[in-house]
């Protein structure tokens, strides 16, 4: 628990739910490292049998929050923090992510309003995603002269083709839940995206737990191969941007709310 993710349990489910709803959700480094925190603490709980992942109020998460991100980048270039594997094959903004794809438990987010940036990756670490008709989505890192680096490598291509996922990552252009759909980003719309995941989640959680965590891990290991290469080459084309003057003229441009200039 904490200020900026709540843990509730029911019958063998628990609900995550980020709880800054003031500002969206936004993600700052808090509550990064309060989504890993609570995903390590879950994965340990043989009697949590299925996990819910939400957001409260307007969105599931805007992002990055742009406020945070000069603390962000100072955390990011202190002495390799890209490069060093602090959780597992991850480093920890791609725990952020990972964490709910290796865990033991199915986990099945609820998504709605938005799911920006690093929300979107967080988003697809989990196992389903149930999203509500009106969501919008967006691979935005590159309206910062970045990369998705929170695990978006490894969780994308296990979902929609390869065409997509270059279309999304260089335009950064934002899509409706329709798409997100269509593109298998997404397993099912619902007007109540919450309750839906709930609902499927006790249904799971009624099946042998030990067949559900074998089923995760066997598709999971099976599906797609060299995570760890994948996640080190995020790692380091993000640490070879990541405060250079084009990414740096990407975040005051975008602050400023006019067009970048970049060099070439």
């Amino acid at each position: 628990m904490s200020d900026r993710v709540r843990i509730t349990e029911n019958n063998q489910v628990a609900t995550v739910t980020l709880t800054r709803a003031d500002k969206r959700n936004a993600l700052d480094l808090a509550m990064i490292r309060a989504i890993v925190d609570a995903g390590e603490t879950l994965a340990a709980r043989k009697d949590i049998r299925a996990v819910v992942l939400a957001g409260d109020g307007p969105a599931f998460s805007a992002g990055l929050d742009l406020a945070a991100m000069p603390e962000i980048a100072q955390f990011a270039m202190q002495g390799g923090v890209f490069m060093e594997r602090t959780h597992g094959n991850a480093n920890l903004f791609q725990a952020a992510a990972m964490v709910w794809a290796e865990m033991p438990q199915p986990v099945i987010a609820a998504v709605h309003g938005y799911a920006f940036g690093g929300a979107f990756q967080i988003m697809l670490g989990a196992d389903m995603r149930i999203a509500a008709p009106d969501t919008r989505f967006s691979i935005m890192e590159g309206r910062w002269g970045i990369i998705p680096d929170m695990g978006g490598m490894v969780l994308m291509r296990r979902l929609a083709r390869g065409d997509v996922i270059r279309k999304l990552t260089y335009s950064a252009e934002q899509f409706e839940a329709q798409e997100a759909l269509d593109w298998g980003f997404v397993t099912e719309l619902s007007e109540t995206p919450l309750e839906r995941a709930q609902a499927l989640a006790a249904e799971i959680a009624q099946k042998s737990p030990d067949a559900i965590r074998a089923a995760k891990a066997l598709i999971r290991d099976t599906e797609l191969m060299g995570v760890r290469d994948t996640l080190i080459s995020e790692s380091r084309a993000q640490e070879a941007l990541m405060g250079k003057p084009n990414q740096m003229e990407a975040v005051v441009a975008g602050m400023q709310k006019r067009a970048p200039k970049f060099t070439d």
